[in-house]
């Protein structure tokens, strides 16, 4: 157990929190909250040994296996797989010792390390290093590639991949998704679930708290305090101690007329009807919630757009790419007043590149982007937190938008998005990724858009900044696409999903839940045939077409059963001679030149066996490709 008694931990002269006292028990899964700077990253610290307590004790069992997710990455040129397997540091030790074993002709410690190697499931831990970046969206090929070779964001994938093959006691994990996509947030998700030591973790993103967590650690006004139940739970019972604060509910109304009026127009459609069932459930709960938040330091709103041409953009036919290199084909969209569009689809399908293209920031391969004359685009992408002035303060920033307003005005209005006092002329350059995010929405929300274009707009936002922005964006009246791998916002924004896949950009009849099922059918290589209701397949014709699929890719199910039989086989001679090795009769005198063929049969077993894992997990992603 993780025992803090009575801690406080300081910041220079500022207080983070003081009188703090909770237990963490093994097994637990729990979400530290809180507004950023309030301690969080410090406590994570405190649990690695590298911060002290300025008072009380804490106190965990020695020897526990600690992982995190390593901040920077070395620009090695080692290859990836071989960057996330070092994370497993028990495996690198021995396999260290057994190479030192190996030099020194060390035929009994040889035999101590194998069957070491064995326990811990050392032999299989290349596959496992697979599965982990196949994953976090990885490709086979890249498997391969040096570190060095990849962009930050990816890099980062590559520490949280490593911290996650370490088998540990505690990990934790501050932001894991905040360099991840959709479909690899709800892998890790699936991942934590299962894991079983104890978990800290640091996150802003709610459906992300509420599955994976047991217990939340709420920071805030100088005081830890512990929850039982996940962040929905803890929401519930802050808002309960916050229940004779009644101006939240004025907070809250705008959010309620326009869910209300969602489910109004929709509950009787069916291509709409899951949707409009997960906004009645919200509604449900909307007036507690609302209440933990009513003490939120943000508070904004988009103006009413001037002009609202309709169509507002239109994309006809339009194929779009990198190096005349298709990733979708012949897209057609339309984007209407009033439309709220969310973009899903796996990694690398192009739902960036189509945002780009919307955005007017790149040219399609062919067709036709229209604009209306009077179309005004608010364009949020990450690439943007990198072109404010670092020199320059976020007044600076809003001036160079309106020369007229007067500097009160500016402020008052950058004082909604929590950039106050002095605060509002300092220099850009030491704010954290947060506040740069924040600042770049204060510019976007300024500009009055009547299309709002956001691409993964929540990364580095808090819970309060992501709750605000989300009540903004319900409120909004202009049309809104967006990529997001925050599904609450997802789900409390948008009435309209798209699937971005195959090469093409097409309505997804269903919800997020139904996106998760989607996705782990992708992942499993089963198609997903989609048949006009009026035709049918017989059971006849469907044999025949089994058939047919069989004998086509025959020769690669041929070759993974190959494949299996080989690893088989390598696996049992492999046990047997560790079983002879760990005989201390082979290491008499007279057995000398029967240890040395065991040794080199040894040596030659796990070339092979290598080989054919090698040769196994190929053929899988050959027939997972056809499929």
């Amino acid at each position: 157990m993780l025992n803090f008694k009575n801690i406080a931990l300081r910041r220079g002269v500022r207080v983070l929190f003081d009188h703090a006292s909770f237990t963490i028990h093994k097994g637990q899964k729990v979400g530290f909250t809180g507004a950023n700077g309030a301690g969080k990253s410090s406590l994570f610290a405190l649990v690695r040994g590298e911060l002290h307590l300025d008072e009380g004790d804490f106190s965990m069992p020695p020897g526990l296996e600690i992982a995190h997710v390593a901040q920077e990455t070395p620009a090695t040129d080692c290859s990836a797989i071989d960057y996330v397997i070092d994370g497993d540091q028990e495996l690198r030790r021995l396999q260290k010792q057994l190479f030192i074993a190996e030099q020194n002709d060390d035929g009994l410690k040889q035999a101590e390390l194998h069957a070491a190697l064995e326990t811990i499931g050392g032999y299989t831990a290349q596959a496992r290093a697979s599965r982990l970046m196949s994953g976090l969206g990885f490709t086979a090929d890249q498997e391969t590639n040096a570190v060095n070779s990849f962009s930050g964001g990816w890099r980062m994938r590559l520490n949280l991949a490593q911290a996650l093959m370490c088998r540990s006691d505690v990990l934790l994990l501050d932001e894991p998704t905040n360099h991840l996509d959709l479909d690899a947030v709800i892998w890790l998700q699936d991942w934590l679930c299962k894991y079983p030591g104890t978990l800290l973790l640091i996150s802003h993103d709610r459906d992300f708290l509420d599955t994976i967590t047991d217990h939340i650690v709420h920071i805030e006004q100088n005081k830890a305090e512990i929850y039982t139940g996940n962040y929905s739970a803890f929401e519930r019972m802050r808002a309960e101690k916050l229940a004779q604060q009644q101006s939240s509910y004025l907070k809250q109304q705008r959010e309620i007329a326009h869910m209300q009026s969602f489910v109004d127009r929709f509950k009787a459609q069916a291509t709409k009807a899951r949707q409009a069932q997960s906004r009645i459930k919200a509604l449900e709960r909307m007036e507690l919630i609302a209440q933990a938040h009513v003490d939120s330091p943000f508070d904004f709103s988009f103006a009413k757009p001037g002009k609202m041409p309709n169509p507002l953009l239109t994309l006809d036919k339009v194929d779009i790419g990198y190096d005349q290199t298709c990733v979708i084909k012949q897209a057609g969209l339309s984007i209407s007043p009033g439309d709220r569009i969310g973009l899903l689809g796996p990694n690398g399908a192009g739902k960036s590149s189509l945002i780009k293209v919307l955005a007017g920031d790149m040219q399609p391969l062919s067709g036709k982007r229209n604009e209306a004359e009077a179309l005004k685009i608010g364009y949020f992408a990450q690439h943007q937190l990198e072109q404010l002035r670092i020199d320059e303060s976020p007044l600076w920033h809003l001036q160079q938008l309106d020369k007229q307003a007067t500097e009160k005005d500016l402020r008052n209005f950058l004082g909604g998005f929590d950039f106050r006092g002095d605060k509002v002329m300092e220099a850009v350059k030491p704010f954290s990724g947060g506040e740069k995010a924040r600042l770049v929405l204060a510019l976007l929300v300024y500009q009055n858009p009547n299309l709002l274009l956001l691409d993964e707009p929540t990364n580095h936002l808090d819970l309060e900044m992501r709750h605000a922005l989300s009540v903004a964006l319900q409120d909004y009246e202009g049309a809104i696409v967006v990529v997001s791998h925050d599904r609450h916002l997802l789900r409390s924004v948008t009435d309209q999903l798209l699937l971005v896949s195959g090469g093409k950009v097409q309505p997804f009849d269903g919800d997020l839940d139904d996106y998760r099922v989607w996705l782990t059918e992708q992942k499993k290589g089963e198609e997903k045939t989609v048949v006009d209701s009026a035709q049918t397949v017989s059971r006849k014709d469907q044999r025949k077409l089994d058939a047919e699929r069989r004998l086509k890719h025959k020769p690669l199910f041929d070759a993974l059963k190959k494949a299996e039989i080989a690893v088989e086989k390598y696996h049992n001679e492999q046990r047997q001679l560790e079983h002879q090795l760990a005989d201390p009769a082979i290491y008499a005198e007279s057995e000398k030149e029967q240890l040395k063929k065991l040794m080199e049969r040894k040596v030659k077993v796990d070339k092979a066996l290598d080989d054919a894992e090698a040769a196994w997990m190929e053929a899988e992603e050959k027939i997972e490709a056809v499929k």
